[in-house]
């Protein structure tokens, strides 16, 4: 994968719009529950509540955290606690990272990317590779962020490349141009791993 659909100044509303045309598409070929994960921090709740006045039908729709730390789910820190709040009472079922879960095929995947070029939880310490045994890990940052010094639960690539589309947003000049050169395999940052190693559509709004 050297290409990805780049929509530059994209709104949070556009955002939705999008999402939730790829997921009707999803939910309109599937005879029962699909699955999508997306990442945590602050960028993915504005869109989602623009998503949430769209009219998906989430009582379908499994909903994965790509990542999470090692909290309690009432932790101010904890990404499943925030999206069970927001997506929960909409019908969809959320699904906490556990050792040893076995996650499934995702119609999406969802990420973000940090300004060290990392995705999920998967940060250059941890070495991430495309083609690791384990779909989900427990990982450590090194350094540990600040914000947030926990010990994490992670998809790894290979869990997050066995769906059907790849989307990032990504906000700033910087964390773009991070992501363009990953694309054109200039740094082996775990992002340009995941590119290098993707197969499907990468759409990617800045």
């Amino acid at each position: 994968m050297n290409t990805a659909d780049i929509i530059p100044g994209a709104s949070d509303a556009q955002i939705a719009t999008w999402l939730q045309t790829r997921l009707g598409e999803a939910l309109g070929a599937a005879n029962g529950e699909v699955a999508i994960t997306i990442p945590g921090g602050s960028t993915p709740f504005p869109i989602l509540a623009e998503l949430a006045r769209l009219g998906l039908d989430w009582s379908r729709i499994a909903v994965w955290p790509g990542d999470d730390r090692v909290v309690p789910e009432d932790h101010p820190a904890s990404n499943v606690g925030r999206i069970r709040a927001a997506l929960e009472p909409l019908g969809a079922r959320v699904v906490a990272l556990e050792e040893g879960l076995a996650p499934p095929h995702f119609a999406l995947a969802w990420l973000g990317m940090g300004t060290d070029g990392h995705i999920a939880s998967l940060f250059p310490n941890t070495d991430p590779q495309a083609d690791d045994p384990q779909p989900l890990r427990r990982l450590v940052p090194d350094p540990l962020p600040p914000e947030a010094p926990f010990a994490r639960l992670s998809l790894t690539m290979p869990a997050l490349l066995d769906s059907d589309a790849l989307v990032f947003v990504i906000r700033g000049a910087e964390k773009q141009a991070l992501f363009e050169a990953a694309l054109a395999g200039e740094h082996d940052l775990p992002v340009a791993r995941l590119l290098h190693a993707a197969h499907q559509p990468v759409t990617c709004f800045t």
